[in-house]
């Protein structure tokens, strides 16, 4: 059995790694160690991502993915959580989040036997309950940003924020070299939804 830590944040302003130390902590604490670690900075809303599938496809059966939050691991809707969840189950992985203590044993437990079973269906559920938990917030911060976005706009307080445009021409310019995108964040720590943007006039 290996514990396979993941990190995610949302955006590359946002530090995936801050999750690390009480992860190793909480392995330590149990006499595991965290084996490899797969970091991201990608939105919990969407089921592409690239790293939390490779470390499912690195997986073998019985494999632990550590998470700090459920949040990390689902912002997702019910129909994209089932299609992750099924993932997972054909894996055979076990799923242990910080946040979920249910899930605790799980990092532990003989895989056959009856408590590990029991605790398994009992961590199944728990599982649901906050993934919806987490994409209800999900759903209501970004309905709460929008309200305050038009309310902004209708008291003409919003303008949109300036273009940067040393930036924007950086990132045409590493476009035009046939640097990827990953290569450009790393260079000029900008989001992936602005070199998108700039991608579309290159």
């Amino acid at each position: 059995m290996f514990v396979r830590g993941y990190l995610r944040a949302s955006t590359s302003e946002q530090d995936a790694t801050r999750a690390r130390e009480p992860l190793e902590a909480f392995a330590r604490e149990r006499g595991l160690r965290v084996a490899a670690w797969y970091v991201e900075n990608e939105s919990g809303s969407k089921l592409a991502r690239p790293e939390l599938f490779r470390l499912l496809k690195d997986a073998q059966p019985g494999d632990v993915l550590l998470v700090e939050q459920v949040d990390r691991l689902s912002r997702l809707t019910a129909a994209d959580w089932n299609k992750l969840k099924a993932e997972i189950a054909t894996r055979q992985v076990r799923v242990v989040a910080l946040d979920l203590p249910t899930s605790w044993m799980m990092a532990t437990a003989d895989a056959d036997g009856f408590t590990s079973r029991m605790f398994e269906a009992i961590n199944g559920m728990m599982l649901d309950m906050l993934a919806a938990v987490a994409r209800k917030d999900f759903e209501d911060r970004r309905r709460r940003q929008a309200q305050g976005i038009a309310k902004a706009k209708a008291e003409g307080r919003m303008r949109g924020r300036p273009q940067d445009t040393a930036r924007n021409a950086g990132i045409a310019a590493m476009l035009k070299k046939g640097m990827s995108w990953s290569q450009i964040q790393g260079t000029l720590r900008c989001s992936r939804d602005t070199i998108a943007r700039v991608a579309k006039g290159v």
